[in-house]
């Protein structure tokens, strides 16, 4: 590979990993350490989402967002910043309606999915090209929903990480990116082994990348055991890697990781081996934004 390679720390998610793994960060000091430490060990993107302190719970509170920022930004690390937007888009089935799915965040409006961002002002944050079945769930982001947040973005100077799940999402971003709602160079995570999306096999990854529209970076990461497989595979394929507790509890079969650092460090030892290094943060922001 002629670049360096972009390593993303998902450091906590919002799914119910705080009850299966003590090291999941829960509190703004928490995820603001782990942050940290994930980018000592070679992460140049964290991607941030908070939960209440109290209990664990995925959380869209202000003011945990903020915090988590203010002790990043606080510390001796230029690490990017990426914020989510996912949350307020789950739901489950009702009869014959969709209602808010339990123990997630409650539905927003594409407005208060952005407010955090707007406000806090990351280099980068994600966004969901993706309707699927999540598991028993569902994760709906209606083409309106996506055009106004992608518009909304770019017109405030942040880049997108677009997330797509399947096939079918990279035909909408690549519609989005026609219609002048998202602006290349575009950055794509392909999101694989989520039930139901496209299943963490490396000729998926291939045929995914094949599908991208010209001049577009992309990453990828693979859910629980299939972490290392995929960031293994995206390395081969001359791609970028995410890795994370969002993602995955585990350093090996069976032994459960102690930190986001343990999955980073993983993570460089498989970018070193096929050839490249770990990009620093400000290699990670020429290649994203071009600064």
């Amino acid at each position: 590979m002629s670049n360096p390679t972009i390593i993303t720390c998902a450091l906590t998610g919002a799914g119910d990993t705080v009850g299966r793994s003590p090291a999941v960060p829960v509190t703004p000091k928490q995820i603001a350490d782990q942050a940290i430490d994930a980018a000592n060990a070679g992460a140049a993107v964290v991607h941030i989402h908070v939960r209440d302190p109290a209990t664990g719970a995925p959380s869209v509170e202000f003011e945990l967002y903020a915090e988590v920022v203010e002790r990043i930004r606080g510390a001796s690390t230029d690490v990017i910043i990426n914020l989510t937007s996912g949350p307020g888009s789950l739901f489950a089935p009702d009869g014959l309606r969709l209602q808010p799915a339990p123990g997630v965040n409650p539905p927003m409006t594409p407005q208060q999915r952005l407010d955090h961002i707007l406000k806090l002002k990351p280099e980068i944050c994600s966004l969901d090209v993706a309707t699927l079945n999540f598991g028993r769930i569902a994760m709906v982001n209606l083409v309106s929903d996506l055009e106004f947040m992608g518009r909304t973005i770019s017109d405030a100077g942040i880049k997108p990480e677009i997330e797509v799940f399947d096939l079918g999402h990279i035909r909408l971003a690549k519609h989005l990116l026609e219609i002048g709602v998202l602006k290349a160079p575009t950055f794509f995570q392909f999101c694989l082994g989520v039930s139901w999306g496209a299943p963490a096999q490396a000729d998926v990854l291939q045929l995914m990348r094949s599908m991208l529209p010209s001049g577009a970076l992309w990453s990828a990461f693979g859910i629980s055991h299939d972490q290392f497989k995929i960031a293994a595979a995206a390395c081969e394929l001359g791609g970028h890697v995410r890795v994370g507790l969002e993602d995955n509890l585990y350093i090996a079969k069976g032994k459960l990781v102690g930190n986001n650092a343990e999955l980073v460090e993983e993570a460089a030892r498989i970018v070193m081996r096929h050839g490249s290094r770990p990009a620093s943060p400000s290699e990670a922001r020429k290649l994203l934004l071009g600064s």
